[in-house]
């Protein structure tokens, strides 16, 4: 059984997200910010097993803009590293 880590992503902005323990090889983290018609926003976060699993996330983004009505939306991938906590 794989050893179970700690995967880290820190994104452009300054958030970090921390995952684990996990023995699931993921490498990338995905984010979407949604900007609500009210002003409010909302966030979808999810990790993925490659940087081409995490870029399908943004083919049914048009389609869930529409159907939420979201005024705009950011959609941001990075990788994750492995930390001690």
């Amino acid at each position: 059984m794989p050893r179970k880590r700690y995967l880290t992503a820190t994104l452009p902005d300054g958030y970090v997200k921390t995952i684990g323990p996990t023995s699931v090889p993921f490498t990338h983290y995905w984010r979407i910010v949604a900007v609500l018609a009210n002003g409010k926003t909302e966030v979808f976060w999810g990790h993925a097993k490659s940087l081409a699993e995490a870029r399908k996330k943004r083919t049914a983004l048009a389609d869930a803009a529409t159907q939420r009505g979201w005024l705009r939306h950011d959609f941001e991938i990075v990788a994750l590293e492995v930390t001690e906590r």
